[in-house]
This record gives structure tokens, sequence and C-alpha cells, in this order.
């Protein structure tokens, strides 16, 4: 036993021995270091994706999800992608498409555009912030560019009157559309095929009204809706009037109601 020892230490303190188990300890380390990073690279996982478009107020069923192969890595870094089937479809509580979003065949789902059924107002106007009046904008499928205008998009409002010469210009800017209706009344998005628009609504503060209902009601004026990109909608910003020259011009065609109360 003595010397099986000691030739276990003189195996060791050989200089040329400690070198090439030093190396090959370090070929172990970078082999399992290497294959661990390319498993953690091509590692995938199962999450559900919309086999169809999916409107507002729709309860979403087993029927319209699928299950799609995607990167660990890419969920990991997305905190508001849903990857658990389950929290898309559930039987107990059935979950559906937020107000003012739909979800778009081959999407994936996210919990912005994700609630419980029970939660979903059927009505549009029950969110209005308090102080609120809504007021609609008659369009049709061109002025909305080809039914490209959704609940939940900023858009600028320009005007177009005639005083002699044409005035065209800037109204209100980042004004958020409410809904989107059809002749009918109902919203636009909420059947698997879109219906044709005709009035966009919006929910804005009672000096807005005011104003956007007089430049409604008075001859020879048009309010033209223009829509912004992504960005657009999702910078920070609040509805204005970006024209004191066309307020002072919409005021001075209508008579002020003297005891007409608006907030400061």
């Amino acid at each position: 036993m003595g010397n099986i020892i000691a030739t276990i230490k003189r195996f060791l303190s050989n200089k040329n021995t400690v070198t090439i188990i030093g190396v090959m300890l370090g070929i172990v380390v970078l082999y399992v270091g290497y294959n661990y990073r390319v498993k953690s690279a091509i590692d995938t996982i199962k999450i559900p994706y919309a086999k169809k478009t999916i409107t507002a107020t729709t309860e979403i069923t087993s029927d319209m999800v699928g299950l799609a192969d995607v990167l660990r890595s890419t969920v990991s870094n997305n905190k508001t992608l849903i990857s658990n089937v389950n929290n898309v479809v559930n039987t107990a509580t059935p979950n559906c498409v937020r107000v003012g979003t739909a979800i778009p065949q081959g999407s994936y789902f996210y919990t912005e555009q994700v609630d419980t059924c029970s939660k979903i107002p059927v009505n549009v106007f029950q969110n209005m912030p308090d102080g609120y009046k809504p007021v609609t904008l008659p369009v049709d499928i061109q002025s909305t560019y080809g039914n490209s205008m959704y609940p939940g998009d900023y858009i600028d409002l320009y005007i177009s009157m005639r005083q002699g010469l044409l005035v065209f210009g800037e109204f209100i800017t980042k004004l958020p559309i409410l809904d989107v209706r059809d002749s009918s009344g109902n919203s636009v998005f909420l059947t698997s095929v879109p219906t044709t628009p005709t009035a966009l609504v919006f929910a804005v503060p009672k000096e807005l009204y005011l104003l956007l209902s007089k430049a409604k009601l008075l001859s020879g004026i048009s309010l033209i809706p223009v829509p912004g990109n992504a960005s657009y909608t999702s910078e920070a910003g609040s509805t204005s009037v970006s024209s004191e020259f066309l307020r002072t011009e919409i005021e001075n065609r209508t008579a002020k109601i003297p005891d007409e109360t608006i907030p400061d």
C-alpha cells in the first residue's frame, strides 16, 4: 500500500504530469461549457399563438390557439409574453381579448392583450375618465385609410374650411380612438372580418367636446383624421389643440352661452 502511495506521489510531482492533467481538465471544462452554451442557445419552448385573428371582447378558446417552438432565451427576456397556454385558454375562468386591441393571426399572446372575460367591459364608455364626454366623427373606408385606424391608436385631426381662401391645418393632436363603429353601431373589429367603418369614437374633456361639437355642426368645415405610426401611439403625450387660430375661428362663428362653464 505504501509503495502505491509513493508511486502516486512521484507521478503527481512530475511537472510534465501536472501540465498534462491541467491541459486535460481545461479541455473538459471548455467542452462542458461549450456544450452548455450551445444547448442554451438552441433550447426551445412551446408557447401559444393565435391560429386566427381574435378580435376585441372575444373569448379565447382552444380551437383558436396553437403551440409554436421558440427559443427559451427569447421567452425569458420578454416579461409580457405569455408562455403558458393555460394562461390563455382557461375553461374555469375564460379569458377574452381586451377592448381596444386584437390578436392577429400568427401572433403570440401578451399580458396587456388578455384578461378574464368578467373584467372585459361590454360598453366602451364605462372606462371613460371622470369629466370626459364621448364624441363621434363620421368617417368612411377612405378617410380611415382602408380601415387602418384601430381602437387605442392615437391620431391627429386636421381641419379644412374656407374664408375666401382655403384654410387647412392641424387642429388637435394625440387624440386616442376609443372605438370604431359601423352603420349598425357595432364595433368594426368585433368580428373575424371587420365591417365598414362609419364613425370614430373618442372620449375627450368637456372643453374639447364643446369645441369639436361646434366644429362638426358648423357648415363648411371638415374634420380629417390623420394616423401616425406605432411609435406615435406609444409615445407619451396628451390630447391638445394645436392651433389657437383655428380654435378662435370656430369660437367666433358660434354664440357663447352665458352660463356655460368650462373647466380651467
